[in-house]
């Protein structure tokens, strides 16, 4: 025999507000990561546009 569907039960005001809420919250922490890594982005590239401080590299690095 197949599984008739079960209906899912009423949605009511107090789970409507905590999907609601819930909704808010996620949508608020998405939006201050991605400010915090356009931030965070924009500051590395400040960095490395800079020249080195001190004396310039005379050697290069050993490749082994």
């Amino acid at each position: 025999m197949p599984k008739t569907p079960k209906s899912s039960p009423p949605k009511t005001a107090k789970t409507k507000a905590a999907r609601a809420k819930r909704r808010r919250l996620l949508l608020t922490l998405r939006l201050a990561v991605q400010k915090e890594k356009a931030e965070r982005s924009e500051r590395h590239a400040g960095i490395r546009r800079e020249p080195r401080a001190g004396r310039p590299r005379a050697r290069r690095a050993s490749r082994r």
